[in-house]
Parts: C-alpha cells; sequence; structure tokens
C-alpha cells in the first residue's frame, strides 16, 4: 500500500530509509514485530516491488535528491535517514534530502554515520558523514547520530577468489560491528526518540582485529582458507585498476585498509551493551552462517 498520510493525533509515524537494504530492512523487521501503541511506519524506497509487506507499513517510493521526498515525509515524525550509497555527489544528495525532511515538519532525524567521522578523518568515506552530521546540526531539528564502524558482514567479500584479502592496512586493529546490532540499536531509538536526541553514539564490536585475525577467523568459519595479504599503496592501486573505477573511488577503497593501518577504527565502544543490555556480536558470531 502506498499513503503518504500525515499522522493522527495522538499517533507516531516512523520513517525508515533504505528499508529494502541491509539495516533499513532489518530495522523495519524489528518494529512492526514489536511496534508501539499508537505508532505506524512508513518505508521510504526506490523500488516498491523490492520493499518487505510488514503489518501496519506503508510503502512509498522515493529517491534522496527528489523533490517528491517532501511529499512522501510530511506527516513523519522521527525518521531514521540511512546514508546513501557512495557516490561522487552523496553529500549534495544527502543535503538535499535533509532539507526536504525539514520542510516537510520531520521533527527528529537519526542518521547511520561512521565512527570517526570528521572532515579530515583518514577513511575518505567518512568525511561525507562529518558533512551530513553538521548538515543536520544546521538545521536545528533534533538528532540522533549512529556512528558505525565497518560492518563485519562485509568483510568475507572484501576477500578475492583466492580468500585473500588485500590492502595497505599492516598490523592495523579495526572493530567490526554486526549489521544486526546496529539495526537493534536503531529500533531502540526509533521506539523511545525523545530519550536519544543530541546523543551520538559508537558502534563497534566487542574486539579489535587485524586483517590477519579476521582471515584466520573466515577460514575457520568458512572452511576455505583466507589470508591477509599487506599491500603497499602502489600494490593496492594496481590491483584495483581492473575494477575501472573512477580515482576519487578507488582512493577511498584504499583508504579503508590505511585508516585501519593508522589505528582510526581500533577503539571498542560500550555502545551497543549499553543500549541492548547484552554483550556485542562477535565478529565470528556475526559472519557464522546462520
Amino acid at each position: 500500500m502506498t499513503s503518504t498520510a500525515g499522522s493522527t493525533p495522538g499517533s507516531t509515524t516512523i520513517g525508515i530509509t533504505g528499508a529494502t537494504g541491509h539495516i533499513g530492512g532489518q530495522v523495519a523487521r524489528l518494529l512492526a514485530a514489536d511496534l508501539p501503541a499508537g505508532t505506524s511506519l512508513r518505508l521510504l524506497v526506490r523500488d516498491a516491488s523490492r520493499a518487505p509487506d510488514l503489518p501496519g507499513a506503508d510503502v512509498v517510493e522515493v529517491q534522496y535528491g527528489d523533490p517528491a521526498a517532501v511529499e512522501a515525509l510530511t506527516g513523519v515524525d522521527v525518521l531514521l535517514m540511512v546514508s546513501a550509497a557512495e557516490s561522487d555527489d552523496r553529500v549534495g544528495e544527502h543535503r538535499a534530502f535533509v532539507e526536504h525532511a525539514v520542510e516537510a515538519g520531520v521533527g527528529h532525524l537519526v542518521y547511520t554515520s561512521f565512527v570517526g567521522a570528521t572532515p579530515d578523518c583518514g577513511f575518505l568515506l567518512g568525511r561525507d558523514h562529518a558533512a551530513t552530521e553538521e548538515i543536520i546540526r544546521g538545521t536545528g531539528v533534533a538528532s540522533t547520530f549512529l556512528r558505525d564502524n565497518f560492518y563485519a558482514e562485509v568483510f568475507p567479500l572484501f576477500a578475492d577468489d583466492d580468500g585473500v584479502l588485500r590492502g595497505p592496512a599492516g598490523h592495523g586493529l579495526v572493530a567490526p560491528v554486526s549489521r544486526r546490532d546496529v539495526a537493534e540499536v536503531a529500533a531502540a531509538v526509533l521506539r523511545a526518540p525523545a530519550d536519544h536526541v543530541g546523543a551520538t553514539y559508537d558502534l563497534t564490536g566487542p574486539e579489535a582485529l587485524t586483517l590477519a585475525e579476521i582471515a584466520d577467523v573466515l577460514t575457520e568459519v568458512t572452511g576455505r582458507p583466507h589470508r591477509f595479504h599487506d599491500e603497499t599503496l602502489e600494490e593496492a592501486r594496481a590491483s584495483r585498476a581492473h575494477y575501472g573505477a573512477p580515482d576519487w573511488m578507488v582512493e577511498a577503497w584504499i583508504s579503508t585498509y590505511t585508516a585501519i593501518r593508522d589505528g582510526e577504527l581500533a577503539a571498542v565502544s560500550d555502545g551497543v551493551p549499553r543500549l541492548l543490555g547484552r554483550p556485542a556480536t562477535s565478529f565470528r558470531e556475526a559472519v557464522t552462517p546462520a
């Protein structure tokens, strides 16, 4: 069903972007399974045919940057804004969407950011998140930032056909967070947004690992040999040249590893256990097939 009707008096509408994706989809399912009384869901997606069919949820097709977002967001009280796909104008897309949300009267923005996001952080795509946080703060709208470390479930995808994780990460540490934990935190925040106004939460796993240790875990979990190869910067650019990606994207990919090398992603936070009342999911648990 598609609807853009506003909330009725005394009710709350939670908007969820990216509801066909890993984070937004999990959040939508968690909320639909335990929706507070008087609360409805609005799933904001690019392709309605891929949206989950959930009780109490309307589905609206919209894209970041599309002026139609104003109508799609009208009546939404609190909005989970999952960051857009990487692009050379992601900040511009985010800015337009935030402006549309403000125009629509959204009262609280919950944004999925990145741990250590600053204008000059080593992970180049983290700078997009820092810029987006600043845009949201500048609106004066209530906000909550979920600063996620790299998702644990993504690391198996870093391995090539031979099971090799390649990049200039050295002996640096990273504290990957499970997507499941991030989704549960987001759902908890959306259920009681007033308790989290102005908060910034670093979300990590319970341990920091080297990429060599991550490769060892993947070997044990999958039964397929994995290993880490520490590339030089020149090797990293050469090994990614065959993708034909633009230079900015290649440099962003490589900065994934150099940020780990430089210790920017090593800190283990208490965000997940504090907000969920249970230990954070370990890397091994996150990548073990259900």
